[in-house]
Order: structure tokens, then C-alpha cells, then sequence
């Protein structure tokens, strides 16, 4: 049998060592020795096992992408903190006048969750108390979805978040809102 000619299908492939490479066979062996040097990678862009190289460029040859915006930039916070912080700046103006309000919790929730039996006649609440507990110190709940849905930017959204917090406050310690912040209202 010629080794040069392939075998049908069905015959024995011949045992010895081909006289030509064949050509979906894949790279043949590196010859070994001082001579040889290091080996080149196998393809483009694939390298040597054991030495990865940092990639300089991406497939269009512009470089690598950077962030979209530095982390200081507002951009790169979310909805839900820029909310909470909202929350926190309105909090500490309260705290400066209500020395109280230390040993209470402000929380943040998406939603409120009603029961069946809640009546939603008034509206979807903004936020909410509820009152200390025997190990658990007062809260105060303030709901970012139906506050951000009634509001168009952040000086509306700032505004509605405080009077939400000021409304609960009052209510948690049984004052008026007018008590709690004298400017409450005239925003």
C-alpha cells in the first residue's frame, strides 16, 4: 500500500511514520536543544503557557477601555445611594436640633409592604415608624420608590425626603412637624 495515497474508509491505516505532514495533523513537535530558543505562541494573540502577557490594545487597535467615569464623579453612584444620602444629610440636620434622634434608626426600603388589610384610600405610604421595642431601638422607614416616582429631579427629591423625614420624626416623638423643623412646609 503507498503511504501516499489515504485508505478508503474501512481500510487499515498504515503503521509507520508518514513521509509528509498531514495537514489537519496541527504544529509539529519544537526541535529541542541550546539551538531552539524559546517558543513562539501558537497563534495570534495566544501565548506561551506560564507567561501571560498584559494585553496593550483591544481587537480594533485603540487601546484598552477605561472606566466610564472616575469613581468621584456622581455617575457612578446609584439611585439607592444617592437616596440614602439624601436620608443622611436630612437626618443630621435634624440630629443637630434633636439630640434624641441619635438612638433612633433610619431605614431605607424600596417598597412598603402592605398587608390585605391595609387601606390604600390615603395613598401609597412614604414612610413609616415603629415605635422601640424591648431590644430594639426606634425606626423610622422611608420607602425610595414612591418618593423618586413623585419626584422630576434631585432638588424635588431632597425636598419631598426631608419633609418625609421630619413627618415621621414629628410623629415617632408625638410633636408637630412645625416643632421638629420650623421651616417645614414653606420649601
Amino acid at each position: 500500500m503507498d503511504s501516499s495515497v489515504p485508505p478508503l474508509p474501512g481500510e487499515p491505516r498504515p503503521v509507520g511514520p508518514p513521509t509528509e505532514p498531514d495537514q489537519g495533523a496541527g504544529p509539529e513537535p519544537a526541535a529541542s536543544g541550546p539551538a531552539a530558543g524559546p517558543e513562539p505562541p501558537t497563534g495570534p494573540g495566544q501565548e506561551p503557557e506560564g507567561e501571560p502577557r498584559p494585553r496593550r490594545r483591544d481587537r480594533h487597535g485603540r487601546g484598552m477601555r477605561g472606566p466610564v467615569a472616575p469613581p468621584q464623579v456622581p455617575l457612578s453612584v446609584s439611585r439607592s445611594d444617592s437616596f440614602r444620602d439624601l436620608v443622611r444629610d436630612s437626618v443630621e440636620r435634624l440630629e443637630r436640633r434633636l439630640p434624641q434622634l441619635a438612638d433612633v434608626d433610619f431605614v431605607v426600603q424600596e417598597v412598603p409592604v402592605l398587608g390585605p388589610t391595609d387601606d390604600l384610600g390615603t395613598g401609597v405610604p412614604l414612610g413609616g415608624t415603629l415605635p422601640e421595642g424591648k431590644d430594639e431601638p426606634a425606626r423610622v422607614v422611608i420607602y425610595r420608590r414612591p418618593v423618586e416616582v413623585r419626584t422630576k429631579n434631585r432638588e424635588e427629591r431632597a425636598l419631598l425626603v426631608h419633609e418625609v423625614v421630619v413627618e415621621q420624626v414629628a410623629e415617632l416623638l408625638g410633636l408637630a412637624p412645625e416643632s421638629v423643623d420650623p421651616r417645614y412646609g414653606q420649601d
